[in-house]
């Protein structure tokens, strides 16, 4: 069973959101938060397996909030998955704090219980906005490539790389595994020794990383939902 804490300041939508979810055989909603400090101890407190963030609403630092719940110190971390408005583009700082992905309010409601199964098991969930903040942002940085993140990626092998690319073009562990011709188990592990490497906290940052650090440009990947 995939446990959930809502965070949204707006009661009308937790209330839907929890109807939502609980109609879900395999899911539960185990709290609600308001977005910010009573989010951080909630989840501090439940552990649920996903936080469904609302950036949507009065929380000054949402990347703040995102960090303080994926960086937890001690037990199982949270994996964020934040809801944003359709034209919002201002996501990154909170990705590169350790959510796991975020949806656009225009998501559907099968979308959405989708991502909350897909942020659940460890997997990205990547979608056109992502895909929008990420390069942007990309564009926009001025240490990109700088010598951080080349010495984390002159640590991984030239299979490695494969696989951050095929990570960092929104494959999932069987796409990848299809595409380099190896094992799914063999993905994951390569995956786990990536993020080791290169200190990220998830699949969303290792995406970052494998932008920033020039491994692939905006040219050579279109993330996909």
């Amino acid at each position: 069973m995939t446990s959930v804490l809502i965070a949204t300041g707006q009661a009308l939508q937790r209330v839907g959101l929890r109807m939502l979810l609980e109609s879900q055989p395999d899911l539960t909603v185990v709290g609600e938060a308001a977005p910010g400090p009573e989010t951080v101890r909630l989840s501090a407190r439940l552990r649920p397996d996903v936080v469904l963030l609302d950036c949507r609403s009065t929380d000054p630092d949402t990347a703040e909030t995102v960090r303080r719940i994926a960086h937890a110190p001690d037990g199982p971390v949270s994996h964020v998955l934040l809801l944003t408005a359709d034209d919002d583009t201002s996501p990154y700082a909170a990705l590169r704090a350790g959510a796991a992905g975020h949806l656009p309010e225009g998501a559907t409601a099968e979308e959405l219980v989708a991502a909350v199964r897909v942020v659940a098991a460890g997997d990205v969930v990547v979608s056109p906005g992502l895909t929008r903040a990420l390069i942007d942002a990309v564009r926009n940085q001025r240490t990109v490539g700088g010598p951080a993140s080349g010495n984390r990626l002159g640590s991984l092998t030239g299979r490695e790389r494969d696989v951050l690319a095929a990570v960092a073009s929104g494959d999932s562990n069987s796409e990848i595994a299809d595409r380099l011709s190896i094992a799914p188990t063999t993905v994951k592990s390569h995956v786990s020794n990536i993020l080791t490497k290169i200190g990220a906290r998830g699949r969303v940052q290792a995406v970052v990383f494998a932008y920033e650090s020039g491994l692939v440009t905006p040219s050579q990947h279109v993330l996909h939902a």
